[in-house]
């Protein structure tokens, strides 16, 4: 029986418990975008090894964690153009939406904020529009 259903459960559980902790810890709502993009404008200087602190264990913890979940398939294309147009459309949509997944998702769902809950709904409907379009209309795979 394949239970790769377990990953998703355990990064959800993760990534809520990473918001929690950050709120609890520096009175902010963990947005990765909002703590990208404080780095990359520059008005989040004053807080910049938070910051760098918390891009470094996004990217640093998956190397240990590495052999547990070597072998989940995740049907991620092979294809590089796809992966750059889905990260540009990613970049472009949390501009417009002032946020991302991380920050109306996960943290302002579980806030029960109307603004992270309207916008969830949003990111998730264009993201199965865009399934639809790139997968199954234009064969990107």
């Amino acid at each position: 029986m394949p239970v790769d259903w377990i990953w998703g459960l355990i990064g959800g559980l993760l990534i809520g418990l990473g918001g929690a902790v950050y709120l609890l810890a520096n009175g902010r709502i963990m947005g990765a975008s909002g703590i990208i993009g404080g780095l990359v404008d520059r008005s989040g200087l004053n807080t910049w090894k938070e910051r760098v602190a918390f891009l470094a264990g996004v990217f640093l913890l998956p190397i240990p964690l590495y052999p547990l979940y070597s072998q989940v398939d995740t049907h991620i294309t092979s294809n590089i153009a796809v992966i750059i147009v889905a990260g540009l459309l990613v970049g472009i949509g949390t501009r417009m939406a002032n946020g991302c997944t991380s920050g109306h998702g996960v943290c302002g769902i579980s806030r029960l904020s109307l603004r992270g809950l309207v916008s969830t709904v949003f990111y998730i409907m264009a993201g199965g529009f865009a399934v639809i379009v790139f997968r199954h209309l234009l064969g990107w795979v």
